[in-house]
């Protein structure tokens, strides 16, 4: 029965090397999808205390007016 033949088992080894060469695992997009997000949050914090060292700033130059 050809259409079973999934059924059977086989060499997960060969399988990986043949049908699924030269593609993307999902681990590693999981990872690259992990890593995205952290460097978004980390510019963002960089932004937010940009801001509000920019704030401070301009308060501090209009206080000392």
């Amino acid at each position: 029965m050809k259409g079973l033949d999934w059924l059977q088992g086989g060499n997960d080894r060969k399988l990986a090397a043949t049908r699924y060469a030269g593609r993307e695992s999902a681990t590693d997009r999981a990872a690259a999808k992990r890593q995205a997000k952290a460097r978004a949050r980390q510019q963002a914090g960089v932004r937010e205390a940009a801001r509000a060292g920019e704030a401070w700033e301009q308060k501090e130059r209009r206080r000392t007016r």
